[in-house]
């Protein structure tokens, strides 16, 4: 797209994302590009505002982001949050100090004056700081609009030039009405229409990959997961017959998952081809304990296997993968300075020995957002609303060497989890739940007899995004079912516990 009505600039924060979210979820498209991007790209998009996001550094650190000053110059509406609140104060001839007391947490935003920008809001309202540091002195032109009980600066604004910043985090959920806030710099400072939704982004997104394809081939890596079936629906709405879809049975996927994947790309009259590299997948595993290791390798090794199939075909020239943001944020800062937390197996480019060229259309939205996409091209909602399954399938379910053994266990065990979960009712209320063997032993009773055996972990969370999540309070009742079950059904495994972390500091997977 290359209109985009609001660009956010990244510094490093683990939220932004959220920003671009939020403004989608009001139907104004927003794009993320690193703090600095260039003037002239800047330009080229045409935007109607831009966002500075928060980030961890300090604006008088040595290594500190700044920004371009000429984008003050353009004449387009600019809202600061956090660290962009403090960029623009000390860019601008403001004054930004350490604050006296770190503030973390819930505050209570009281208004000074009428501004815009709180349109429709609560005076009083609950946001969410989180700041070491503190605006001072004010910039010229600008104004208190906002103060909290220890932010005596939180929202501040020059008018005459529609700059605005806010000491909070109006992105995150904790935040009341921080979505209306965002909601109106785009709609009543910058001038957006709600206007973007899915059914706009499948024909802009169908549009692009018939014009970049042209007569060419994609090979499409499909795991019968929601992100890869709706690429491959997409590229079939696309270029047809052009499209080459590969499943790869890499021996890590769950119970039957085989069959169900292919049944249904058979139903939809999809030529699926079935590529069986489970013995190389496991012999490349044996004896490997790091997590991170443990996905580059099977990250190469699904490279490998689509070049091996990719060369049984004439005219491929593109693969295409279900990379989505929440995997490009959380795997490596290609948008900004955003801290790395863990390496994915489809994100980061191509290895160089490779002759294909990527296509990754789902790689600037989220997993509702896919999910929204996959409805428009009339993928049946029980497949869509499958909790999210991670590229390196049980690999990161099972700590440390990966085995048949182990991987026999974990499916077991997993099946009566999510069996006992689907009779509840409570599979649908939550985002994902699945079952980690811990390759920890302890000692246990089964009839007379003393036993040495595995732990099982279950983990259930609930989120919209999968940027964070909560652990789900699923009934005791429900989860002593499962242990039960699991305990006395599954030889191998005498204890089961349940994760109670939430992300953050948490990630979702173990590894």
């Amino acid at each position: 797209m290359n209109h985009v009505p609001i660009l956010v600039l990244d510094f490093g924060s683990q939220y932004t994302q959220l920003i671009a979210r939020k403004l989608r979820e009001n139907g104004v498209y927003s794009e993320i590009v690193p703090y600095n991007e260039s003037i002239d790209k800047i330009k080229a998009r045409t935007p109607k505002g831009i966002i500075l996001s928060g980030g961890p550094a300090s604006v008088y650190a040595k290594d500190a982001y700044h920004i371009d000053i000429e984008i003050f110059n353009l004449g387009l509406p600019i809202l600061g949050i956090c660290y962009g609140m403090q960029l623009i104060s000390h860019m601008l001839g403001g004054s930004v100090v350490p604050a006296d007391h770190h503030e973390y947490g819930k505050a209570k935003l009281n208004f000074e004056g009428n501004c815009p920008i709180f349109k429709d809001t609560t005076d009083g309202q609950i946001v969410w700081m989180s700041h070491g540091d503190r605006v001072d002195v004010l910039p010229n032109g600008f104004t208190k609009i906002a103060y909290s009980d220890n932010s005596p600066y939180a929202a501040i604004a020059n008018m005459d030039k529609n700059i605005f910043a806010f000491q909070f985090h109006p992105e995150v959920y904790h935040s009341v009405e921080g979505s209306k806030l965002l909601k109106n710099f785009a709609k009543y400072i910058c001038g957006c229409e709600s206007t973007w939704n899915m059914g706009n982004f499948a024909k802009e997104q169908i549009a692009k990959i018939k014009e970049k394809v042209g007569k060419d081939k994609v090979l499409c890596g499909v795991s019968g997961g929601v992100d890869s079936s709706v690429v491959a629906t997409l590229l079939a709405e696309a270029i047809g017959e052009q499209l080459i879809p590969v499943f790869v049975d890499n021996g890590l996927l769950r119970a039957n998952e085989r069959e169900q994947v292919e049944a249904m790309f058979k139903s939809r009259g999809v030529n699926l081809i079935t590529a069986d590299a489970s013995e190389l997948f496991l012999s490349r595993l044996a004896g490997v304990t790091d997590p991170e290791k443990k996905r580059k390798i099977i990250g190469e090794t699904f490279i490998e296997v689509f070049d091996m199939e990719a060369k049984k075909h004439d005219g491929i020239k593109y693969l295409a993968q279900g990379t989505l943001y929440t995997d490009v944020i959380e795997s490596v800062a290609v948008k900004g300075p955003s801290k790395t937390i863990k390496s994915h197996h489809n994100v980061g480019g191509l290895p160089d020995w490779m002759t294909f060229e990527l296509i990754e259309p789902l790689r600037e939205i989220f997993k509702d957002e896919v999910r929204a996409l996959g409805l428009e091209l009339g993928l049946p909602k029980d497949m869509l609303m499958r909790h999210p399954f991670p590229g390196p399938g049980l690999a990161i379910r099972i700590m440390g060497e990966v085995n048949k053994d182990d991987l026999k266990v974990l499916r077991a065990a997993d099946v009566i989890m999510l069996d006992v979960l689907r009779a509840s009712g409570y599979y649908d209320k939550t985002w994902q739940a699945f079952t980690v063997l811990l390759n920890v032993r302890s000692v246990g009773v089964m009839g007379d007899n003393r036993t040495y055996d595995n732990t099982a972990c279950i983990r259930i969370v609930e989120a919209t995004d999968g940027m964070t999540a909560t652990f789900a309070h699923i009934p005791h009742d429900i989860l002593e079912t499962m242990s039960r079950r699991i305990i006395n059904e599954v030889d191998g495994i005498n204890r089961v516990v349940y994760d109670i972390s939430s992300k953050p500091p948490a990630t979702i997977e173990w590894e």
